[in-house]
């Protein structure tokens, strides 16, 4: 077996399998693990070519056996030529697969049994927090349908403007929680003065008060304790409604996937996200969906989505998206290629042209059916995508509030991860990361760098994708995680 990767006929850089030393497989200095030599001698400002696409250009004359990475390899934007709806590769519809969800009244399907509480404002954070802390797993015994009670808490929801980008997103990511599929009940909990007016929510989403949705301001009940014990009494009152739910057989066309990474490394774009891709392939062609999302971190490789969008419509909705970011970055005196993280390229990425080739291949291979905003409810069956940031806990709360009843995240560097009130499997880039975060990965793709193929790999996290829709806890839920990383995107000024 070869000690470097090259992954396409057209590339001038493969990746080294292991550290080489001088001599070694063409070699003239120390490549890391995981990052690219040079295969032919590259002149300055010539493109470098990875997946058979540009991820950057030489910043000196680089020679053959040389190691690329951030000293000699120059990010510049890249003019492309979009096309729309010409690569656009035929399912074959397959049906007869299942799990065991929660079938609720909205038609919807969950793949968890939760009990939320929600904040609209960080004035009532702690209220939340108390009210949920309340519900021990000893207080949960005679209710064994429930998952858990969580507080859904954010930084935000005063100090901005009533309207616009941020408003907007805030309020559809709170009606996405409250009115999730994995949430059998929930309550709303306002300090009652702030911008983000709980009664504007409930207007303008249609909410109405019942016995599992119940809401409340800290000023209308009369102070902090009060409101507590007030929540308290509220939730329990939900508990034997919400435990009445029981598990039933449903197609796998009632699974959204959203299609997450973190902690990438060189190897995230060769083992688990193609992998994660051809699982993704699978659910499609069961009639469900997978949501891709992180807009930073598919910019140089949009035009690859552009070509599987169904119509010119989708494809011009996702180039809206880019070019909003591409305003957004240049506003905030940011820039485009601040992806990838000091991790990212001690793992072997080196701009975020390379990372974004290698995100998107998670979305497998099928039509781009839908372009959708940051945690916009996704309607369209498929293949879609949903605008967020690259930062994950702010990009997966985005998925979830869209309406995403299982996470499939991928790693390379070791992230830990989880998401109330929807389950979070972790996929492991490499075998190395693998052993040594046992207790936080579940499936291990760097074996396909031992010889499993990719459809392999992938079959294996579609099969597991569908036990834990049924009820299988993930590592990340078995160590409890996911009250911390809802995290809404916080578009616009703090005033």
């Amino acid at each position: 077996m070869s000690d470097t990767i090259r992954l396409d006929t057209a590339d001038n850089v493969a990746t080294a399998r292991q550290a080489l030393a001088p001599g070694q497989d063409g070699a003239i200095e120390r490549i890391p693990r995981g990052h690219k030599i040079a295969l032919t001698r590259i002149p300055k400002g010539a493109p470098v070519l990875k997946y058979a696409q540009i991820i950057g250009f030489a910043g000196e004359d680089i020679a053959a056996g040389a190691h690329v990475h951030t000293h000699n390899l120059d990010f510049r934007s890249v003019e492309h030529d979009y096309s729309f709806a010409t690569n656009l590769r035929p399912v074959e519809p397959a049906t007869g697969d299942s799990f065991l969800g929660y079938r609720r009244d909205s038609g919807r399907v969950g793949t968890r049994n939760y009990i939320a509480v929600l904040t609209s404002v960080n004035c009532s954070a702690t209220a939340a927090h108390r009210i949920a802390a309340h519900f021990t797993d000893e207080v949960l015994a005679p209710y064994p349908n429930i998952d858990g009670v969580a507080a859904f808490v954010h930084g935000t929801g005063c100090g901005m403007a009533g309207d616009g980008d941020g408003f907007e997103a805030l309020q559809r990511v709170t009606w996405g929680y409250a009115r999730h599929p994995n949430v059998g009940g929930a309550l709303l909990v306002g300090l009652g003065c702030e911008m983000n007016q709980i009664d504007w929510l409930m207007e303008a989403y249609g909410l109405t008060p019942g016995p599992r949705f119940q809401a409340m301001n800290i000023q209308d009940v009369a102070g902090l304790r009060r409101t507590v014990e007030a929540g308290i009494e509220k939730v329990a009152a939900m508990l034997p409604l919400v435990n009445d739910a029981r598990r039933e057989p449903c197609p796998a066309s009632e699974l959204m996937l959203a299609l997450q990474c973190g902690g990438s490394d060189a190897w995230s774009g060769i083992t688990a996200n193609p992998a994660l891709g051809y699982a993704c392939d699978l659910l499609v062609a069961q009639g469900g969906t997978g949501v891709l999302a992180e807009t930073p971190e598919i910019y140089g490789a949009e035009h690859l989505l552009t070509a599987r969008a169904v119509d010119r419509a989708v494809g011009e909705r996702l180039l809206e998206r880019i070019k909003w970011w591409e305003d957004y970055t240049a506003r905030n005196l940011g820039s485009m290629d601040n992806n990838p993280s000091p991790g990212n390229k001690k793992g072997g990425l080196t701009t975020i042209l390379e990372k974004s080739l290698g995100a998107a291949a998670k979305g497998g291979t099928t039509a781009l059916t839908g372009v959708y905003k940051y945690a916009e409810p996704v309607r369209a069956r498929g293949f879609t995508f949903m605008d967020s940031p690259g930062y994950d806990p702010a990009s997966v709360t985005g998925q979830i509030a869209s309406g995403c009843n299982l996470v499939a995240f991928t790693t390379g560097r070791g992230s830990a991860f989880g998401a109330k009130p929807v389950p979070s499997l972790k996929i492991a880039t490499n075998s190395e990361m693998f052993a040594r975060m046992t207790e936080d990965m579940d499936i291990d793709a760097g074996e396909i760098l031992s010889g499993t193929s990719v459809e392999q790999k992938g079959r294996e996290i579609y099969e597991t994708l569908l036990r834990v829709a049924s009820g299988e806890q993930t590592k990340s839920e078995a160590q409890g995680l996911g009250d911390y990383e809802f995290v809404p995107w916080q578009i616009g000024a703090v005033m």
